[in-house]
């Protein structure tokens, strides 16, 4: 069998080369050509799988991207040719959360407890904003889910209309790219729902780019809108619009899923479908392959509030601001977003880190956060 995988999969080999010969490729130089005798194509979502792509591969048993999103993939036309098609649906959903956590420290860094009193609006209830729910829930914050389709199919969860997440002091988006349909989410934020948010609310968009029109946020800033804006995700990537960037609160380069474990998760997923159309049961998972963390025991100060404390722990694992410096420093193009992208450095989700909570009375919020109790 020969498997094909996009060389920013991590630990691929080691999961996948038991069934066969695997070859690494690189979404800049993956042609028809070279993938035609391929049994397997694995990718993330920097190579388009499309038939101009599988035009001369005919022996594809099966296709599978390691994100959780799909816009890359035509899969229409994998169905059409029967191939069978893997997504790793959720596999960066705790990274996401994380991330948006990591941007509310950093917003009121110096006074967490605000936090307190905040209502997060959730706008998309499916891996990533449940997982962020689960966080919030954690913290004893206050926050709002909002969903359509899931409501309309019956969803058992409370779930808020769009009018009730206005009106939410942080808005964090969640939602597929849908262009058409009952559902579409392209610039579900336009021009006339940026400009209903004011007295500071903070909008966070890191789920697609194009689900919040950049050019219409731009002029907002430019002309005095009241509104923190934290962009992971823009319209048009690599080829952004430059010139919303110093307009932002806090601004990366579509990393918020790119923990060590939400992108190794994706391989794993891909190695269980494979295991799955091979008929083998699975002998292997990521904690097999896993680096232990730097530092992987933190301490928490015993007099501190729950949002003190959890700001320090919060920030010691991963602290936004330290990639926004870098993306407004460095990004002056297609090719410098692309560079950070490519070369993010090790970040580590809060369940591979222990904390030794002493006398720390919120012990069960670092524990439901993820994070390891010492002994």
């Amino acid at each position: 069998m020969k498997i094909f995988y996009e060389d920013s999969m991590p630990y691929a080999v080691d999961f996948l080369s038991d069934f066969g010969q695997c070859i690494s490729f690189s979404h800049k130089t993956i042609t028809p050509e070279l993938i035609a005798d391929a049994d397997v194509l694995f990718t993330r979502s920097t190579t388009q799988v499309n038939a101009d792509l599988l035009r001369l591969a005919t022996k594809l048993k099966l296709v599978g991207t390691a994100t959780a999103g799909t816009d890359h993939v035509d899969i229409d036309y994998l169905e059409q040719r029967g191939i069978p098609f893997v997504s790793a649906g959720g596999c960066n959903a705790v990274a996401v959360a994380e991330y948006v956590l990591s941007a509310l420290f950093v917003l009121h860094q110096d006074a967490p407890n605000q936090l307190a009193n905040k209502t997060i609006g959730i706008v998309g209830a499916g891996h990533v904003g449940t997982a962020l729910s689960n966080v919030l829930t954690a913290l004893n914050i206050s926050h709002k889910l909002c969903d359509p389709p899931l409501q309309d199919s019956g969803d058992a969860r409370a779930l808020v209309s769009m009018e009730e997440i206005m009106q939410c002091d942080v808005i964090s988006l969640h939602v597929p790219w849908i262009k058409s349909g009952p559902y579409p989410t392209e610039n579900l934020f336009d021009a006339k729902r940026l400009g209903r948010l004011t007295n500071g609310q903070i909008l966070i968009n890191a789920c697609r780019g194009e689900v919040l029109d950049n050019d219409a946020a731009l002029g907002l800033l430019k002309n005095g809108g009241d509104f923190q804006l934290v962009l992971d995700v823009w319209d048009n990537e690599p080829n952004i619009n430059l010139s919303l960037i110093p307009h932002t609160a806090l601004a990366t380069a579509h990393i918020a899923g790119h923990t060590i474990e939400g992108k190794a998760r994706g391989t794993e997923i891909l190695y269980q479908a494979l295991c799955k159309l091979a008929g083998q049961s699975e002998s292997k998972k990521l904690s097999d392959f896993l680096p232990i963390a730097q530092p992987s025991l933190l301490t928490v100060k015993e007099k501190t509030s729950l949002f003190e404390g959890i700001r320090d722990l919060v920030l010691a694992v991963y602290n936004i601001s330290e990639d926004d410096e870098r993306f407004k420093q460095q990004v002056d193009g297609p090719e410098q977003f692309r560079y950070i992208r490519k070369h993010y450095p090790i970040r580590r989700e809060f369940s591979a880190i222990t904390v030794n909570t002493g006398n720390f009375a919120h012990s069960k919020a670092v524990f439901d956060l993820g994070f390891l109790l010492a002994k």
